[in-house]
C-alpha cells in the first residue's frame, strides 16, 4: 500500500512538472519557443514570429496566381469563370475556420502567458472538435475539414510559438498543389475538376502535417483524449474573439464589392486594370497581415503574463518593422508600376490604367500595417470589440462613404485615392484607442 502511495505521489509530481508555469526565468532551459515569447529582444521576436507567417501567405498568393494561370491555359472562359465563382466559397470556409483559428489562438496564448497549461490544452482540443463539427455541417463528405483544418491548425500552432511548423505545413501544401495542378488538369485530362482535387490534396497534406506535429509531441501543447468534451467558458472565449474577426472579413468583402461596382461604370478596361493592381498590391498586403498575425501570440502571451512593459515594446517594434517594409514595397510599386502591370497584360491602355491605379492604391501601405497591428493586439488580449470597432469605422464609417464621395468629386482618380485618405484617419483613431487602453491596463496593474 505504501509503495502504491509513493508511486501515486511520484506520478503527481510528474504531472505538476508538465503544468509548471511557462514563465520560468530566462536561461532555465525552457523551450526556445517560450523564450521567444517571453524574453527575446522585441525586434528579433517580431521578425522571428512574423516573417514565417508572411512568407507562408506569399506562397498562397503565388499559388492562387499559378492556379489561375493553369486553368487559363485550357482556353475555356466558362471553366475560368467557374473557378472564380468557387473562390468565394473557399474564402467563406476560411473565414468560418477563423472563428477557431483566431479565437482559439488568442485564448491559448493568454493561457500560456498566465501559466495555465491545462486550460490551453483544453482550448486546443475544443478547437479541434469545433473544426470537425463545422466541416461536417458544411459538407456531408467532410472534405472541408482539410480546407478549414489547414488554416485553423496553422493558427493554433502559431499561438504557442511554433511558427516554423505552421509555415512548413502551409508551404508544403501549396507546393504540392502547384505540382499536382498540371498533373490533374492536363496529364489526367480532368480540367477544372483536376484543379479542385489538387487543392483538396494540398490542403490535406497541410492539415496532416499540423496533426503530425501535435501527435508526435513536437508541439508544446498536446491533443489529449482526456480533454475531449465541451467547456462553455472556453467556448465563449473562442467565440468572443473568433466571431468579430470573421465578421471583419465579411465587411472587407462588402467594401471590395462597392469598389468594383463603382469601377465598372468606367468600363471593362478599368475593371481589368483594378484587378491587376489589386493582385500586385496583395503581396504588400499579405506582408503586413502576416507579420501582424504572427505577432498575435507574442501580444497575447505577454498580456496573460501581465508584462505590459514588454507588450508596449513589442507593439512599437511591430509597427516600426511593418511600416518600414511597407514603405519599401510602396517605393517599388511607385517606380516599377508599369513593369508589374505588364506582367499581367499586353494591352497598353490597361497597363497605363493599372500603373495609375497601383500608384493610387500604394499610398495606403504606410498606414494599413499600423492599423492591422492594433487590431491584432486587441484580438490577442481578448478585447475583440475594440478591433471590431476599428473595422466598423474603417470600412463602414470611412471607406465606403469616401469611395462614394471621392468618386463623385474626382472621378476614377478619386476612387483609387479614397482608401489612402481613409487609412490616414483610421490609423490616428486606432493608435489613440490603443494608447488609451494600454494606459488603463497599466493603471489597474
Amino acid at each position: 500500500m505504501e509503495t502504491e502511495n509513493n508511486k501515486e505521489e511520484s506520478n503527481n509530481e510528474e504531472n505538476n512538472k508538465d503544468t509548471e508555469p511557462y514563465r520560468a526565468e530566462a536561461g532555465s532551459g525552457q523551450d526556445r519557443r517560450i523564450r521567444t515569447l517571453a524574453y527575446e529582444q522585441p525586434y528579433k521576436a517580431v521578425l522571428k514570429m512574423g516573417l514565417p507567417v508572411a512568407f507562408g501567405m506569399l506562397f498562397m498568393v503565388a499559388y492562387n496566381l499559378v492556379d489561375t494561370y493553369f486553368i487559363g491555359m485550357l482556353h475555356n472562359d466558362y471553366q475560368l469563370a467557374g473557378a472564380s465563382l468557387a473562390y468565394p466559397v473557399l474564402m467563406v470556409m476560411i473565414a468560418i475556420s477563423g472563428i477557431v483559428g483566431n479565437g482559439g489562438a488568442s485564448y491559448i496564448a493568454r493561457c500560456m502567458g498566465a501559466a495555465r497549461q491545462e486550460e490551453a490544452e483544453k482550448t486546443l482540443m475544443l478547437g479541434f472538435e469545433m473544426i470537425l463539427v463545422m466541416s461536417l455541417l458544411l459538407t456531408v463528405l467532410g472534405l472541408s475539414f482539410f480546407t478549414m483544418g489547414n488554416y485553423a491548425f496553422g493558427q493554433l500552432l502559431r499561438s504557442e510559438g511554433s511558427v516554423l511548423y505552421a509555415m512548413v505545413s502551409m508551404i508544403a501544401g501549396t507546393v504540392a498543389n502547384i505540382i499536382l495542378d498540371p498533373v490533374f488538369i492536363f496529364t489526367l485530362g480532368m480540367e477544372i475538376r483536376g484543379a479542385a482535387i489538387a487543392t483538396i490534396l494540398g490542403n490535406i497534406l497541410s492539415t496532416v502535417i499540423c496533426l503530425w506535429v501535435y501527435m508526435t509531441g513536437r508541439s508544446l501543447l498536446r491533443l489529449s483524449a482526456r480533454h475531449i468534451g465541451f467547456s462553455l467558458p472556453i467556448f465563449k472565449e473562442i467565440m468572443l474573439v473568433g466571431v468579430p474577426h470573421t465578421l471583419e472579413q465579411f465587411f472587407s468583402t462588402a467594401s471590395i464589392l462597392v469598389l468594383n461596382n463603382l469601377a465598372a461604370a468606367y468600363g471593362g478596361l478599368y475593371v481589368a486594370a483594378m484587378g491587376i493592381s489589386s493582385k500586385i498590391l496583395s503581396f504588400g498586403n499579405y506582408l503586413y497581415q502576416g507579420i501582424a498575425a504572427g505577432c498575435q501570440p507574442l501580444m497575447g502571451y505577454n498580456y496573460g503574463a501581465a508584462n505590459y512593459k514588454r507588450l508596449r515594446s513589442l507593439i512599437r517594434a511591430a509597427i516600426i518593422i511593418t511600416t518600414g517594409i511597407e514603405l519599401a514595397v510602396m517605393t517599388a510599386c511607385g517606380i516599377f508600376a508599369p513593369v508589374f502591370a505588364g506582367l499581367f497584360s499586353t494591352n497598353d491602355t490597361v497597363i497605363d490604367i493599372a500603373a495609375l491605379t497601383l500608384r493610387g492604391f500604394m499610398l495606403t501601405l504606410p498606414f494599413v500595417g499600423t492599423t492591422s497591428i492594433v487590431r491584432n493586439v486587441y484580438n490577442a488580449i481578448g478585447m475583440p470589440m475594440y478591433a471590431f470597432t476599428i473595422t466598423i469605422v474603417r470600412q463602414l464609417v470611412l471607406y465606403i462613404p469616401f469611395l462614394l464621395l471621392f468618386n463623385y468629386l474626382f472621378g476614377y482618380r478619386g476612387l483609387i485615392h479614397a482608401q489612402a485618405a481613409e487609412e490616414m484617419l483610421c490609423v490616428v483613431f486606432s493608435v489613440f484607442l490603443l494608447r488609451r487602453s494600454l494606459k488603463k491596463m497599466e493603471e489597474k496593474a
